[in-house]
């Protein structure tokens, strides 16, 4: 039995936070082959998580906000936001599940925000992730801009 409690998720964003990308991850499944993938993920404010869809092998995601607030963003194949929801641990929006096909990102509005996500798998890091060829990548200088241009689009 594994149990999320509140010492986990702290100490999850404690990692998060001291870890140069702002994130961290906290698997419960064994192996990358296992064909269910469940994990906590801690996002620190400013990370950035380039818009990506999980597409050939087609997979589901779903998130659910344990801690703090996170915004998701759904886009079209141009870049465009089609849809986006702020998960937010004490407010309505608890969580939402992405299909295969949908680009999309997950960008942390507080610090201390951790999400339970779900995916199908297996995982292989060669396939896993379909990156948006119109979004910086996270090693560009644009990333930033383009993360805060993202937030101010989606939160008036």
């Amino acid at each position: 039995m594994q149990i999320i409690d509140s010492v986990l998720l702290a100490s999850l964003s404690k990692e998060a936070q001291c870890n140069s990308r702002q994130r961290k991850n906290y698997n419960f499944h064994k192996e990358d082959a296992d064909t269910l993938q469940r994990m906590l993920n801690a996002i620190e404010p400013g990370s950035y998580v380039q818009p990506h869809r999980h597409f050939s092998p087609a997979k589901r995601e779903m998130f659910i906000i344990l801690t703090g607030k996170m915004l998701v963003i759904v886009f079209d194949d141009e870049g465009n936001i089609v849809n986006h929801a702020v998960l937010d641990s004490s407010g309505n929006q608890r969580g939402i599940e992405l299909l295969p096909h949908e680009w999309h990102t997950i960008i942390s509005l507080v610090p201390g925000s951790v999400v339970f996500e779900v995916k199908d798998g297996p995982y292989n890091p060669t396939d896993d992730k379909g990156f948006a060829p119109w979004a910086p990548s996270s090693e560009s200088p644009e990333a930033v801009m383009y993360l805060e241009k993202l937030i101010a689009q989606c939160i008036k």
